[in-house]
């Protein structure tokens, strides 16, 4: 891919002042993109937009809760007035939570719901006129718990399975207009979000999570986001064991369910 491979093009992040929301918003702005940050880390925005200017690359930060669909039509207005419009909506925000069920607050449940959920749901309302007159792309950030069961964590299976169900039809919807929808599955990647996981009662949970394999960074997704969009990729499975655990859970979900019980064990103790 060349330097200028999204010269003019204007990609929106959620969640982008850091983990994989803002190695990709690095991805795209070497690739030439003016890149909008959206996050509700006002002190993580500062940040990225002092790192993007010392780089030269055109960067907006936006302090935004996706949960408030007013915030999301401000910051989507935003980004067009700087900028001209939206080419790529990345709807990358969100937040999960370990606890069995029968520990968990509803509340908690709908916390996650609304973040996940309907933090995408408002964005991609939001930008859509833009990404319908741009022929854009949107891209969701599902996880392999968007396709298949996942022990301990019933609130966010929830959402991401909401997502997929959202998504997979809106593309079915948008196809025509030539707006892609591109859904990826990272699997266990080294962020902070495990490290602001609820807990049953809604607080940030001591309890450590439970995984397969080896995190991979970031950048390893990013790099594969920006690839996915300029392939028009449909669905992007990373790593290994992500692509594994997804091709059983297809093939056999109740083999699948088995080996997850089995390996997540302990998350039952």
């Amino acid at each position: 891919m060349t330097r200028q491979a999204f010269a003019d093009k204007t990609v929106l992040i959620t969640g982008g002042a850091s983990g994989i929301g803002l190695a990709t918003a690095r991805e795209f702005a070497q690739a030439g993109a003016n890149v909008v940050v959206a996050d509700m880390n006002a002190d993580g925005i500062d940040a990225v937009i002092t790192e993007f200017q010392a780089n030269r690359w055109r960067i907006l930060g936006l302090p935004c809760d996706v949960t408030d669909q007013e915030a999301c039509r401000q910051a989507v207005d935003s980004a067009c007035r700087v900028f001209g419009g939206i080419d790529v909506l990345f709807n990358n925000a969100g937040i999960t939570q370990r606890s069995l069920f029968e520990q968990t607050q509803v509340s908690v449940v709908r916390t996650v719901m609304e973040v996940n959920f309907f933090g995408s749901v408002h964005m991609t309302k939001a930008a859509l006129p833009s990404l319908l007159a741009r022929k854009g792309t949107i891209v969701v950030n599902e996880s392999i718990a968007g396709v298949a069961p996942l022990l301990g964590r019933c609130g966010y299976a929830a959402s991401k399975h909401a997502l997929h169900g959202f998504f997979t039809s809106l593309r079915c919807e948008l196809a025509a207009r030539q707006v892609h929808v591109m859904i990826i599955c990272p699997g266990f990647i080294q962020t902070n979000l495990q490290t602001r996981a609820l807990g049953g009662d809604g607080r940030v949970t001591t309890r450590p999570q439970t995984r397969l394999g080896k995190q991979q960074a970031p950048e390893f997704v990013a790099a594969r986001i920006r690839q996915g969009v300029e392939q028009k990729r449909s669905m992007m499975v990373f790593t290994l064991v992500g692509r594994i655990g997804y091709l059983i859970s297809r093939w056999s979900p109740p083999l699948y369910e088995r080996l997850m019980t089995w390996q997540f064990k302990s998350e039952l103790m």
